[in-house]
């Protein structure tokens, strides 16, 4: 939901998806083509400026929203350099610095690129995108229906967490966690209730087995892909002459 929040108050919200996925393709494009570290922490940190400055995606919710996939990516790269031997004692046989230092950038690029992807477009237009290049519909369904579903359970959690505070659920370790397990366990229920409703709601507006909505309209598409094409250049060319040098 924060992903969401964020994509729809993004200065790039009016941007059309195909300019911002082009973007978004030529980044990891140049990621995957650079090879010394200086150049692809040049390539994280423009990525990441452009999302920042140029998007106005607040600098809270970039962090946290990066903070699990860099949390994880650390955790491979110590498990890059140590390694348990044959002993069963921990220590540095992995692989050489400079490899775990360009896998770590790359990965940090890329991550980048893609965070800049979904922070400003919503999942109507990224569902109309992925449409028009012809990804599988029932795969289209299933992102619909979960990004339904998210709102709908967050709505019920959040209604049965205030019921339960004034009732005084939450006035203690002990009760909170009560309280806690018997949310969890209703809200099971609640899944099951409002997908059974959900379905039966589809089937009675005869549902054939694609979800269709209205797409937004970009008068500026052709600009923006045009700007978006040079941005994307620019990230390859310099990456290219990284590699050639």
């Amino acid at each position: 939901m924060l992903i969401e929040t964020a994509a729809y108050a993004s200065r790039w919200r009016p941007v059309a998806p195909t300019a911002k996925a082009l973007f978004a393709l030529c980044g990891i494009g140049a990621a995957w083509i650079a090879q010394r570290p200086s150049m692809l922490a040049a390539l994280a940190c423009m990525l990441v400026l452009t999302a920042l400055l140029f998007a106005r995606v607040p600098l809270r919710t970039y962090a946290a929203l990066a903070i699990a996939p860099v949390g994880f990516l650390l955790l491979s790269c110590v498990a890059m350099l140590a390694s348990p031997g044959a002993d069963g004692h921990w220590g540095w046989h992995g692989a050489a610095p400079d490899l775990v230092a360009r896998t770590a950038l790359r990965s940090l690029a890329v991550l980048a690129a893609l965070l800049g992807l979904v922070l400003t477009t919503p999942l109507p237009d990224l569902i109309h995108l992925l449409r028009r290049v012809r990804t599988p519909e029932l795969l289209l369904d299933l992102m619909v229906l979960c990004y339904r579903m998210l709102f709908v359970l967050r709505q019920a959690w959040d209604d049965g967490v205030q019921a339960q505070r004034a009732r005084l659920g939450y006035r203690g370790w002990r009760h909170a966690w009560r309280s806690m397990g018997l949310l969890a366990g209703q809200m099971a229920v609640q899944v099951w209730q409002r997908a059974s409703a959900l379905q039966m709601a589809a089937d009675a507006r005869g549902y054939q087995g694609a979800l269709r909505f209205l797409p937004a309209v970009f008068p500026q598409a052709r600009a923006q892909n045009l700007r978006a094409a040079l941005g994307g250049a620019l990230l390859l060319a310099l990456a290219i002459g990284d590699r050639l040098s």
